[in-house]
């Protein structure tokens, strides 16, 4: 069983978000695995917006990442870039704290045209500290996301991407594994 982090960069559990956020929850703890889900929202404004990792929520929060063996990323989509909260909680990492783990960048958006935020700014940032296995995300329109449920197809879609990513997550840590028993020299 491999632990996931949910990182919900969203408003609301209630938000457009927060619907995909649940969904993806379920869909992860159906296919066996430790789910804990981070709502960036919920952590102290002043020490997230300064950066204080003494605070314990704060410590918390990064050390979630860090134990992590795949991490997915939701947030909305405002004006062609991702959610404040998502990059406030990825500024407080080291550099290549991604380094290593499986990372499924998922997003909801007003219009098709919002699609390009996950591959000009999200996928960036998250290179930025050290992902190296970003799988292909999926962009959840609006419309697909009406009164705490998700459009068939747009719930078809994520399934597909929660596969590929328990695949990749189960793989990776396979490689960690193998690589841990090999005898030195």
């Amino acid at each position: 069983m491999s632990s996931i982090l949910l990182i919900s960069g969203g408003p609301s559990p209630t938000s457009r978000t927060g619907v995909v956020v649940t969904h993806v929850d379920a869909l992860l703890r159906e296919a066996g695995h430790a789910v804990r889900t981070l709502h960036v929202r919920r952590l102290p404004t002043l020490s997230l917006l300064t950066e204080d990792l003494h605070d314990p929520e704060i410590g918390d929060a990064v050390a979630a990442v860090l134990r992590a063996d795949g991490i997915v990323v939701a947030s909305p989509v405002y004006r062609a870039a991702y959610s404040g909260l998502v990059k406030a909680l990825l500024d407080l990492l080291p550099k290549k704290a991604l380094r290593g783990r499986v990372i499924l960048p998922l997003a909801t958006g007003g219009s098709q045209g919002f699609l390009v935020a996950m591959d000009y700014a999200l996928n960036p940032l998250l290179a930025g500290k050290g992902a190296d296995t970003v799988l292909r995300g999926e962009f959840v329109l609006d419309p697909d996301i009406a009164g705490g449920t998700i459009a068939p197809k747009a719930a078809e879609a994520i399934r597909g991407a929660v596969d590929r990513f328990t695949i990749a997550v189960e793989e990776a840590r396979f490689r960690r594994e193998r690589h841990r028993l090999r005898p030195a020299g």
